[in-house]
């Protein structure tokens, strides 16, 4: 346990790690701020410091996780003209599908005010499923231009495509369930390159 008044590096990470791992051993409904800073070493007031409460921080740790994947989205365009379209595809697909557990996704969207918090900041511009699909485009557009991806190939469909089934996963996959992202990324990416 950190003493008190002594500045924990990287907080908002090391809260959020632990929060993953409260409801990945203990489910969502053991998630508790009391909970969040035991598994932390924190604190019990720490959380409340730093949010305003624990619907705050489920937004907080969404938020940060769908920044985290843009990132990743974002990445796409150092891939143009490397490796094979279809595997950089199913890359982004598996980080997208291993961004946020399950239960953290359901977490908040069965808490009202968190829910609530999120689709503001994502109104506001924090970047969404749109920003993601948009890199998408934008790396079969370049790959097209490159001619790695047939002339024919609709990129804005594709995207859409893989996008928005990824983002069915994520949010409606049970956790716990037994689910192998890569394979289930391959498959679609087939489908869609096709």
């Amino acid at each position: 346990m950190s003493p008190r008044g002594v500045a924990i590096p990287d907080l908002r990470e090391r809260l959020f790690a632990a929060a993953e791992r409260v409801v990945a051993r203990d489910g969502a409904a053991a998630l508790t701020s009391r909970a969040v800073t035991e598994e932390a070493e924190c604190a019990k007031g720490v959380l409340h410091a730093h949010f305003s409460g624990l619907d705050e921080f489920v937004a907080e740790l969404v938020l940060d996780r769908f920044a985290r994947s843009a990132r990743s989205a974002a990445g796409l365009a150092d891939r143009v003209g490397q490796g094979a379209v279809a595997d950089n595809l199913v890359a982004f697909a598996v980080a997208l599908l291993e961004s946020l557990d399950p239960a953290v996704v359901g977490l908040a969207m069965t808490r009202p005010a968190a829910s609530l918090h999120a689709r503001r900041a994502l109104e506001s511009g924090v970047q969404g499923y749109a920003g993601r699909q948009r890199s998408v485009v934008g790396y079969l557009e370049a790959e097209r231009a490159r001619g790695r991806v047939p002339e024919g190939a609709d990129a804005d469909t594709i995207a859409l495509a893989l996008v928005g089934t990824v983002h069915h996963l994520l949010m409606t996959r049970p956790p716990g369930a037994s689910f192998d992202a890569r394979d289930t990324s391959e498959r679609l990416v087939a489908v869609l390159l096709r």
